[in-house]
């Protein structure tokens, strides 16, 4: 369904198990730059009436994630840790060239978040079923839901504004190659894309 093309090693979720701390702390960044990127695409693309309803509803939602996953941190007796860079993000955020006309980035920057989100889903699949602490396993189910919510709006956006679906389903296919790539060298930290 996410169209991702290379999964997660199933590894990865040992390497949480070892580090509740540091992948909790990563996922709260993750909820606030969720909400940043919702944020930063009113503030550009203030024309897209219906976008814009949907990035408000979306900064509300992800904020309210950044609060779940923050009451996690402090229920563990936890603080919450400093922000790293994202190698991940920092990488597929390479793919498409800068520049272009305002639509070009739009559809770019949706697409994106289309395939953050498809990944973080995807990741939140894997915590869910294979945690051995059931509760934040739980947790993990909730969220995969919204995230694939999340994923296939910002697809849907970016197919409407974009200048022909296939165009923007030529882009789509070509960005999962490229993340593909990038997934080989990942999946060996404690933090969501990492």
């Amino acid at each position: 369904m996410l169209g991702l093309q290379l999964p997660t090693d199933p590894r990865w979720v040992n390497i949480v198990e070892k580090n509740i701390e540091e992948i909790l702390t990563d996922h709260a960044y993750c909820e606030q730059k969720a909400a940043s990127t919702a944020i930063s695409l009113i503030v550009s693309f203030p024309e897209y009436s219906e976008l814009i309803q949907e990035m408000v509803a979306l900064v509300k939602e992800e904020i309210s994630h950044f609060k779940m996953v923050h009451d996690k941190i402090l229920e563990r007796g936890w603080i919450m840790g400093r922000d790293r860079k994202d190698d991940y993000v920092i990488a597929i955020t390479k793919f498409f060239p800068k520049g272009g006309s305002r639509t070009t980035q739009l559809v770019h920057r949706l697409l994106y978040a289309a395939l953050i989100e498809a990944r973080s889903c995807e990741r939140f699949r894997l915590l869910s079923e294979q945690l051995e602490d059931k509760k934040l396993a739980e947790f993990y189910r909730n969220l995969m839901v919204s995230e694939a919510n999340h994923y296939t709006m910002f697809l849907q956006f970016a197919r409407k504004y974009g200048e022909s679906r296939t165009e923007v389903d030529k882009k789509w296919q070509e960005l999962l190659a490229f993340e593909a790539e990038v997934m080989k060298g990942l999946s060996k930290n404690e933090t969501i894309h990492g």
